[in-house]
């Protein structure tokens, strides 16, 4: 091999380094993986987290209201239990004797994280949907939104789920029963937690995180 064609082989292999080295550069600065469309999986997550705000504050809000109207400051959670508990839960908190073997005090913290629980599963569908079809809404929009998810998540869960399930497991249907819990209270119950969930949207917003040296 004659010296030009060393040459020539030469600055084909510097070329060819130079090549790499880019391609290293650019997969360094790069590489991080983004969601190129909908992150449903994220959202559904977000949602998990987020609702159990909204169970607090409905939560909360019963305690506070409850009173008002003459019940027990847990009367929501009492009613709440009927479903696992049958309509022994009533008596919780009441005075009874021997209710069950455990305290009702235990009982009763039992049927909060169970409340707790179920805020955050429902939470799931609620963001994924706000998500989904108002991502980028202003707050008025998102409460008008959250106020229709809201009522349908109650009509299906009372109406289309607990009316027929609790008796057929347990009898009755105590938490269906207006006399028991007004339809209004259920309602606005569900109410305070799709509006908390639309007020803490922003904070399960998917925002790819982005290295100090893409910023720059």
């Amino acid at each position: 091999m004659n010296t030009d064609s060393k040459k020539s082989e030469l600055q084909e292999l510097q070329q060819r380094v130079r090549e790499l080295e880019a391609e290293v550069r650019e997969d360094e600065a790069g590489g991080s993986w983004k969601a190129t469309g909908f992150y449903g999986s994220y959202y559904a997550t977000a949602g998990f987290m987020l609702g159990i705000f909204g169970a607090i504050v409905s939560l909360v809000s019963n305690v506070i209201a409850a009173p008002i109207a003459g019940k027990h400051p847990l009367e929501l959670i009492r009613v709440y239990l009927t479903f696992p508990l049958g309509e022994r839960a009533l008596e919780l908190t009441t005075g009874a004797q021997d209710v069950y073997v455990i305290g009702d005090g235990v009982v009763i913290a039992f049927g909060c994280c169970l409340y707790l629980a179920t805020g955050m599963v429902l939470g799931v569908p609620f963001h994924w949907m706000l998500s989904r079809f108002v991502p980028n809404a202003a707050l008025g929009k998102r409460l008008l939104v959250a106020t229709v998810l809201a009522t349908l998540i109650w009509l299906i869960n009372f109406y289309g789920i607990l009316s027929w399930l609790q008796p057929k497991l347990f009898g009755g249907n105590w938490i269906t029963d207006p006399a028991v819990l007004p339809w209004w209270v259920a309602w606005a119950t569900h109410l305070v937690f799709g509006w908390t969930m639309a007020v803490v949207y922003p904070w399960g917003e998917y925002r790819p995180y982005v290295r100090p040296t893409e910023s720059t």
